[in-house]
């Protein structure tokens, strides 16, 4: 019976082994592909058609090329998901929360409306000043509390995913194109 470290270092080798051999075989496919595109290395015959449908259907290139590769670089993908939620929540803090407040102050005029009051206090900055969290927003109640406390927690929960994936792209590569796993 294999024990834990057995099993864990026949998992690592296996995912090396996989990685490599995925990302070759994508590539050779893809590869494969666009030399079935050029019959005796001579272009005429893609410029006049003369390829049979297959071939140019290309499922060597996007089936097994690029979805494989795809699949084994979605990392970068789960990155950019991550990177545009701690971005977007980071503009959401400087902005404050979307709330009715009374308009009068900045226009003039006696009106309620809804919109991000915060982003016209240009010499104050809502975040370090608490006594404007209860008096600008109107309504909801509580509506800077529940903006900071999520929009905050969604920031670092983002910045946690992109330091898990990037880790996870790092060990990823190392495993695709190094090959290289200890017994």
């Amino acid at each position: 019976m294999l024990s834990s470290p057995d099993v864990m270092a026949c998992s690592r080798t296996c995912s090396c082994i996989l990685g490599l051999s995925l990302g070759t075989t994508a590539l050779c496919a893809a590869g494969t592909n666009m030399v079935l595109l050029f019959p005796n290395w001579d272009v005429t015959y893609l410029l006049r058609g003369l390829i049979g449908k297959h071939a140019m259907l290309g499922s060597g290139l996007w089936g097994g090329g690029l979805m494989i590769l795809t699949a084994l670089l979605s990392s970068g993908l789960a990155s950019l998901g991550a990177l545009i939620c701690f971005i977007t929540s980071g503009v959401a803090l400087k902005d404050g929360p979307f709330c009715m407040f009374d308009g009068s102050p900045f226009n003039q005029t006696q009106a309620w409306k809804y919109g991000y009051p915060f982003q016209d206090l240009h010499n104050r900055n809502y975040l370090y000043d608490h006594s404007l969290w209860n008096s600008v927003c109107l309504e909801p109640s509580k509506a800077v509390i529940w903006h900071v406390s999520f929009f905050s927690t969604l920031l670092c929960i983002s910045l946690l995913q992109i330091l898990l994936v990037v880790i996870h792209l790092i060990n990823s590569f190392l495993g695709l194109f190094y090959s290289i796993c200890e017994k």
